[in-house]
């Protein structure tokens, strides 16, 4: 018996099969894989059949294909999407596939120009689909320092050195300048805004109020990393995240909350209680959370100023990292003077403390947190010793690359320590965690989402198959450079991007996504 099911889970027909000959032929079979989808419930032996990029059949009984994958013992799922990765280069998406990412967007950060953006992202043959949010720091830095934007991280990175567009309250004539930026990235097909609030802490209230209006007048949701994250009042953690939920709640835009486990530190009991209210008064906010202790960020960073930066972070040199080693008091001092955009490792939770990572773990297993991994560009030491991107297409990376290990490990560290180790979540939860919510947080706005994160006839076949007994996550905070592990399969848009385990290089399968005002 072969069974269809429509786009909500209902069995609409079934078709007796009465020979093999009889059969239809499908290009790519996964047969005997326990399928999950977080939509519908659906958990069971099926198989599935893939024609034309897309899911064409789910079936009780084994299906006929001239390709055929035998997924006994593994788990079938809807590939996983990651809203917010920095690392865009060819070796960061690498990395992401390899643990069963199959949408990779920059969403807290964004770039500006979009269209730029997304015309050098074109060129490249990307394993993974691929989208951006347009960017308020990268207008913010244009508008201050009169130049024009260029949708690079090395543009955002050498403009740590100033601090007029971190620290000051923009004119109206600058706040019209940086309105007009962010406003034609959208225009250009960007999927939000992405308001990177604790890089550029002084800007006035009434910029970050224009940003949510304008994302509901283009009905697209914003991506805020919020300006505070303190444990200590005034400009606490909890003030940032009022502001947040205030803008949403007047002007009606969804506000995104970036990784709520980093900005609020150890008060995540207290942010947590206050999205769960904002959200139970219909309040269009959402959260995310990555599971590790530590953040990975610029050293000249705004966040790591002011003559009580250590009290209210409760941090010293000893928490930063940069590649393999802590830094001394004399190596901050030294970096955030002369290399202030040099991106390094920052420990604010300990996670071998019990108490710190129940912390980490509230912020992980809630129901309204959906796992993004904030991961972020691979490193090297050039021979001056001076830090630089990684931006080559070898592989394995190099050997001298660093990062910090979400960028490797993500969402294999919640199958691996979240679902099978600890048993602090069940696979379902997991899987809808990293695929059907980051898929409904922008389906409203990107129809292309509504066919993504999910195991469903005629839904996009971006699909990862996985030994739930093995699937680990190998990346250390000492040695980030290892590929997740337990991972078969992965499909982007029905094309393969791992096979048998190994990546597939140059697998030309990845699609940009864009929002509804490009189409």
């Amino acid at each position: 018996m072969l069974l269809k099911f429509n786009l909500s889970g209902a069995l609409v027909f079934s078709v007796l099969t009465v020979s093999a000959g009889m059969a239809q032929n499908y290009e790519l079979v996964i047969n005997n894989g326990r399928v999950i989808d977080p939509e519908t419930g659906l958990d069971a032996i099926r198989n599935m059949a893939i024609e034309d990029g897309k899911i064409a059949a789910i079936s009780e009984f084994p299906l006929d294909g001239e390709t055929v994958i035998d997924a006994t013992g593994k788990v079938v799922s809807p590939g996983f999407i990651d809203l917010h990765a920095h690392g865009q280069n060819i070796g960061d998406y690498r990395m992401q596939v390899m643990q069963g990412v199959t949408t990779s967007l920059e969403l807290e950060s964004g770039v500006l120009p979009i269209a730029d953006w997304y015309d050098g992202q074109a060129n490249k043959n990307l394993p993974v689909n691929y989208g951006a949010a347009a960017g308020w720091t990268f207008g913010r830095i244009a508008t201050f320092t009169e130049t024009d934007p260029q949708a690079t991280a090395a543009y955002f990175q050498d403009a740590q050195g100033h601090s007029h567009w971190k620290m000051d309250i923009a004119s109206p004539e600058q706040s019209e300048h940086i309105m007009s930026l962010v406003e034609q990235g959208l225009k250009d097909g960007a999927l939000g805004i992405g308001i990177n609030a604790g890089y550029a802490p002084g800007y006035g209230q009434k910029e970050y109020f224009a940003l949510s209006e304008l994302a509901n007048a283009y009905n697209v949701p914003t991506f805020t990393h919020v300006r505070y994250a303190s444990n200590i009042e005034p400009q606490s953690s909890f003030e940032a995240i009022k502001e947040l939920i205030a803008n949403a709640a007047i002007t009606g835009a969804h506000m995104h909350l970036c990784h709520i486990n980093s900005t609020s530190l150890s008060d995540i009991k207290t942010t947590l209680a206050l999205v769960e209210e904002a959200q139970a008064k219909g309040i269009n906010v959402t959260t995310e959370a990555y599971p590790y202790g530590a953040a990975n960020t610029v050293v000249g960073a705004a966040m790591f100023s002011g003559p009580d930066w250590r009290e209210r972070m409760s941090s010293t040199a000893e928490n930063f990292q940069l590649g393999k080693d802590r830094m001394s008091e004399e190596e901050l001092a030294d970096y955030q003077a002369n290399k202030p955009g040099t991106f390094i490792t920052w420990h604010f939770l300990d996670e071998t403390s019990p108490e710190d990572l129940a912390l980490l773990d509230l912020s992980v297993t809630h129901p309204a947190a959906l796992v993004a991994s904030d991961s972020v560009f691979w490193s090297y030491f050039d021979e001056d010793g001076n830090v630089q991107n990684y931006e080559g297409d070898e592989w394995p990376l190099p050997d001298n690359v660093f990062s910090h290990p979400r960028s490797a490990g993500t969402f294999a560290k919640i199958l691996r320590s979240y679902v099978r180790e600890r048993g602090l979540m069940s696979l379902s939860e997991a899987i809808r965690k990293m695929s059907l919510m980051p898929a409904q947080t922008l389906e409203k706005s990107v129809p292309q989402m509504r066919t993504k994160g999910r195991i469903q006839i005629g839904m996009d076949a971006d699909i990862v198959v996985f030994d739930p007994a093995t699937v680990a996550d190998m990346a250390t905070f000492e040695d980030a450079n290892k590929p997740a592990v337990g991972v078969q399969t992965v499909l982007v848009n029905g094309g393969f991007s791992v096979r048998n385990g190994d990546l597939v290089l140059d697998a030309p399968n990845g699609r940009p996504i864009r929002n509804a005002v490009a189409d």
